[in-house]
């Protein structure tokens, strides 16, 4: 099957890459047996980028290949090495491309103006090694954290023309022989139907006025039902500030004349909708056929009691293109005066942050008859997917996460007791706990939840001869003491 050189509409699947997990590790040496945990951090995976690029014209790229996927952060190592991030996929599109949720249309973005680039899927966060979770109470810990996935979605990408001027008519009207007689654009032009398969672009100065114009084919009636071609292509007249009526005065279709051509785009017009306020111009064109230039006659008088300027052109030799350029430049100033252009930096679209409240609880009916404590919130479910469930330690360390950020106590506020299930996640396969407040969970070494004696019972040389030095001393003293007392027992019975 052959693949188009233009497109303008792609369904696309973009895969961030996941962060590298964080290292568990102790430093070593001789004599120091636990010289203190060096496991270093995990990077973070890329992120999949759109990138406006002028010079790009179309989506074909995404429709040949039609997953984008960056890299993974590369994990921690001991002796305090962190991971590599990364790389991000940069995904260059036109002005003017529409980025919409692909399950529910959502728009995401709308790549025009000053928005240049959106991060359309974040990259996973690397995770963090035990070096960066020590604390004076948990001094060596003995796990990491998990790296993050990173975001997979899917997105439609839409692209509509950016013009200043649209061109509209039936096919064979000679919009894009005007569009090549007014311009350097060079579109390619025949006398049968649908020839333009690609909106045309063409640059137009006028005096100080340097404006744009393209050209929208295969409008016939019922485009906007799909009719046609008229249906993909009529999306890039939205952002056209004027609109033109390019139509054939000299067709020998039967049943056609400029005024029916007229009313028939017109409806397929408002039928798309959200076009009513756009400045109308009637281009009577081919008048330098002598049939062409009669039916320009006979209907000029009757289009322009209809309010519209109308223009009796020739693409072929030019007649008229003048008078109808500066026409088009006065109008498109006019606008551009009433709405002048913001000149700002380039907007970086990024996933915006939670500001809602960090967690929710509510109380949900299970398959099985009974109930669950639902709890989501960006923070849990984040520190959830960090976890390492294998490693009681790490399952302690998360406890004492829940408990601070107030979990526990909202649960037992709403009534929760010991042994309730309680499961935190989105989507049906959440991590489920059974309730157990401020009980002491993780490895066995802990004295405490949230404490690690493990550098105290391993220490250097030096601190164990102090302690033996100390020992040996309260034992001679005790000893001293208990004999000073028998002997003074001696003395009373004598």
């Amino acid at each position: 099957m052959a693949i188009p050189s233009f497109v303008d509409q792609v369904r696309l699947r973009v895969t961030a890459g996941a962060g590298g997990g964080g290292c568990t590790s102790v430093h070593r040496e001789k004599f120091k047996p636990l010289g203190g945990p060096d496991g270093g951090n995990g990077g973070h995976g890329g992120s999949v980028i759109l990138r406006v690029d002028p010079q790009v014209t179309t989506l074909v790229e995404y429709h040949r290949h039609s997953h984008r996927q960056a890299d993974n952060g590369q994990p921690g190592r001991g002796g305090h090495h962190h991971g590599s991030h990364g790389e991000d996929i940069i995904l260059r599109v036109p002005m003017g491309t529409v980025v919409r949720q692909a399950d529910s249309g959502e728009v995401i973005a709308d790549m025009v103006g000053s928005v240049s680039e959106v991060v359309i899927a974040q990259g996973g966060h690397g995770g963090l090694g035990n070096a960066a979770l020590a604390t004076k109470a948990r001094k060596a810990p003995g796990f990491a954290l998990l790296g993050e996935d990173g975001d997979d979605r899917e997105i439609i990408l839409e692209l509509k023309v950016v013009a200043d001027v649209g061109l509209v008519g039936f096919p064979s009207a000679g919009k894009s022989s005007l569009i090549g007689a007014i311009s350097r654009a060079t579109p390619e032009v025949a006398d049968y139907p649908f020839t333009t398969l690609v909106p045309h672009l063409g640059v137009v100065v006028a005096g100080p006025t340097t404006f744009t114009v393209a050209d929208v084919p295969g409008l016939i009636p019922g485009a906007a039902q799909g009719k046609g071609l008229g249906l993909d292509f009529l999306r890039h007249i939205e952002r056209c500030q004027v609109l033109v009526h390019v139509i054939d005065c000299a067709t020998y279709e039967p049943g056609r004349d400029p005024v029916s051509d007229l009313d028939a785009i017109e409806v397929e017009l408002a039928a798309y909708g959200g076009l009513e306020d756009r400045p109308r111009m009637i281009v009577l064109n081919k008048v330098d056929i002598p049939d062409g230039a009669e039916m320009a006659s006979m209907v000029v008088d009757q289009l322009t009691e209809r309010g519209l300027a109308v223009f009796e052109v020739s693409a072929k030799t030019g007649q008229g293109l003048t008078q109808w350029i500066h026409a088009m430049a006065k109008i498109v100033s006019e606008i551009r005066e009433r709405t002048p252009e913001i000149v700002a930096v380039p907007v970086v679209l990024k996933p915006t942050k939670d500001t809602g409240p960090q967690f929710t609880i509510a109380r949900q009916s299970d398959d099985a008859g009974g109930f669950v404590w639902r709890v989501r919130g960006v923070k849990p479910e984040r520190w959830v997917r960090q976890t390492d469930f294998n490693n009681a330690e790490a399952v302690g360390y998360l406890a004492d996460r829940f408990n601070k950020l107030g979990i526990e106590d909202e649960l037992l506020e709403l009534g929760a007791e010991p042994g309730d299930a309680v499961a935190i996640g989105s989507g049906d396969n959440p991590v489920v706990f059974d309730f157990a407040p401020q009980i002491d969970i993780g490895a066995e070494l802990l004295s405490a939840r949230g404490e690690d004696n493990r550098l105290d019972e391993v220490r250097p040389a030096a601190a164990r001869r102090r302690v033996k030095d100390a020992a040996y001393h309260a034992e001679k003293e005790a000893a001293q003491a208990v004999s000073l007392a028998l002997t003074g027992l001696d003395e009373q019975e004598e």
